[in-house]
């Protein structure tokens, strides 16, 4: 936890002490009971770090070529559940992300609190689908070369597991080809779902440096229809919802391996 979010929290229970005592004894039970929602829609207001750490990733990946489960507990996760002008917050569709690498890959870990699903019945055999965004999607935008602002990719997965990659590039968007891969699972009684992503390095940074600080954005859409959830880890503050600013990215480190 950061310690900008610790600090609101420590002042949260201060004021909300101080209430117990400012009014009378009755109220204290009701004032008790609205504390945790206080706080936790507090929190939700409150803008996250600008940086996201990858952890290096030093076990044996499974299998199908992901994590483990537990690997999934070393990386520090963000999490964000305002709109993409960092307002609104739900914390019913609070989206969290998790990074990995390794010497290969860049691993994404998604974990979404979700209200309904929509998604399209239908995609290309491999899984591809182009507007796959008209529909429930977590994104991410990558841009490895921050001297170059106008040029980063986009990787987006749906709830049923279909998949988009795009290099843009001033506005223009083509297929990459990263040979991207990605895998969900959706609980429902729980109302989670989530993806998870893996990435080749060399198709984002053919000369990859762990050393280079990347930019990055994660978003969340969701609902059938306007008025959609459009959720932003760093808020783009435009007046309509638009994912598409790379000034409002935030950084990306990857750690190195532990010693």
């Amino acid at each position: 936890m950061s310690a900008e979010k610790l600090a609101y929290i420590c002042f949260a229970l201060v004021g909300s002490a101080a209430l117990m005592f400012i009014f009378p004894r009755p109220t204290n039970a009701s004032l008790l009971a609205l504390l945790p929602l206080f706080l936790f829609s507090f929190m939700g207001s409150v803008s996250p770090s600008d940086t996201i750490s990858a952890a290096h990733l030093s076990q044996p990946l499974a299998a199908d070529g992901f994590p483990t489960p537990t690997a999934w507990n070393s990386p520090e996760p963000v999490a964000f559940n305002s709109d993409w002008q960092g307002k609104n917050p739900d914390p019913e569709r609070v989206t969290q992300v998790r990074l990995l690498w390794n010497s290969d890959t860049l691993f994404l870990h998604y974990r979404s609190r979700y209200r309904t699903l929509t998604v399209f019945p239908d995609a290309d055999p491999s899984g591809r689908r182009d507007h796959l965004w008209d529909r429930d999607v977590v994104e991410v935008f990558l841009q490895p070369d921050p001297t170059y602002p106008g040029r980063y990719f986009e990787f987006e997965v749906s709830p049923n597991g279909y998949w988009i990659d795009l290099d843009i590039a001033h506005g223009d968007r083509s297929d990459p080809n990263t040979g991207m891969k990605c895998r969900t699972h959706i609980d429902e009684r729980e109302k989670v779902w989530t993806a998870e992503i893996a990435i080749s390095l060399r198709s984002l940074a053919q000369n990859f440096d762990s050393s280079v600080t990347w930019r990055v954005n994660f978003f969340r859409v969701e609902g059938a229809g306007e008025p959609r959830f459009y959720s932003s880890w760093r808020a783009t503050n435009t007046p309509q919802p638009n994912f598409h600013v790379p000034t409002a990215f935030g950084k990306l480190r990857f750690l190195p391996p532990a010693k």
